[in-house]
């Protein structure tokens, strides 16, 4: 095996003999001895350094890579608009919608069943039974997600004393 000197080896690959140094110091190439190269090992080494990107960005990867991140930001985009995917703020919202709701349902439960239940005349069943019924109907409403995630405005009182009218059987027929 016959050995070259920094020089040939610059030569032979086109480069200085400096990066030639840089090389060798960077792990990329070897020295044989001091100071020497075998050429064969040299070579070989350098071009797959090469093939492999030598530590600097590929501007067809770069290409590549934005046209895939533009891809999938369009196919995100057009999932969103056919309702496949969703916002994280919009799920959260409709989430502190659901919840207000049924919190607020569920407190204007003593407003709109005390009057009854104070004509029960201490009826434990009875109570017990008008107090299911009343959770029970809730909870049914607010089982279809229009009711439960229907925006709450003002007018809950009004709401609040048309369905204590109606069980009372006040409502206009």
């Amino acid at each position: 095996m016959k050995l070259y000197t920094s020089k040939v080896v610059a030569s032979w690959l086109g480069l200085t003999e400096r990066r030639v140094r840089q090389l060798r110091d960077e792990g990329v190439i070897e020295e044989a001895r001091p100071g020497l190269y075998d050429l064969r090992l040299t070579v070989s080494r350098y071009i797959t350094y090469i093939k492999n990107g030598s530590g600097k960005i590929n501007l067809n990867d770069e290409r590549a890579g934005l046209t895939r991140a533009k891809r999938e930001a369009a196919e995100m985009e057009n999932r969103l608009r056919m309702g496949e995917l969703h916002r994280t703020e919009d799920i959260e919202k409709g989430i502190k919608t659901i919840f207000l709701n049924a919190r607020s349902r569920f407190l204007a439960l003593p407003a709109k069943l005390s009057p009854t239940l104070a004509s029960m005349g201490g009826d434990r069943t009875a109570i017990f039974d008008e107090l299911k019924k009343a959770i029970e109907e809730t909870l049914e409403e607010m089982s279809d997600y229009h009711v439960a995630l229907e925006e709450t405005g003002g007018g809950d009182e009004n709401a609040e004393k048309e369905n204590t009218q109606e069980e009372k059987g006040e409502g206009e027929e």
